[in-house]
């Protein structure tokens, strides 16, 4: 015959139209209660990466403090890689110095504590004193630590030139 459920599920939804709409209802309103709490971790993740761009732009050090996690890998695209003592220290003394940085192609994806976002970063440079220009791929991993989401790693690659 059919498994037993079944057989319930099909005399409460049957003939009655009500329960037909009661569950339709509790089903959609199930997954946009979903759908909401990602997008919310997501935009607080997005706005993490703005309060980011702006610190790194400002040399903001209590700003790059704040968001950047205790024991921050920050991986640049020639190899180089520093804990957040160096790469703050590098963006405030001007040794490391964003006059303009645009990101764009950002996805965000969030695990539970962890959020991974990718991006293209296109920025004016003026390090040590040395006008230039960069291109790069960026993955950039944040973690929630007490309610607040704080860079835990990045890693740049340069963007390949076109074949």
């Amino acid at each position: 015959m059919g498994h037993p459920l079944f057989f319930v599920f099909w005399l409460l939804f049957h003939k009655n139209e009500n329960m037909k709409q009661f569950f339709s209802l509790l089903v959609f309103s199930t997954f946009f209660q979903f759908a909401s709490a990602q997008s919310k971790e997501e935009t607080a993740v997005a706005t993490a990466v703005e309060t980011l761009r702006k610190a790194m732009i400002d040399a903001d050090k209590a700003g790059l403090e704040k968001i950047t996690a205790s024991k921050l890998s920050y991986g640049h695209s020639n190899g180089r890689i520093e804990d957040k003592a160096t790469f703050v220290g590098n963006i405030v003394s001007g040794q490391s110095d964003f006059l303009t940085m645009d990101l764009t192609a950002q996805t965000i994806a969030v695990t539970g504590q962890t959020a991974i976002v990718r991006h293209t970063l296109g920025a004016k440079t003026n390090d040590g004193g040395k006008p230039g220009t960069v291109n790069l791929y960026v993955m950039l991993v944040f973690g929630k630590e007490g309610g607040q989401w704080k860079l835990v790693a990045r890693q740049a690659v340069k963007i390949p030139p076109v074949q």
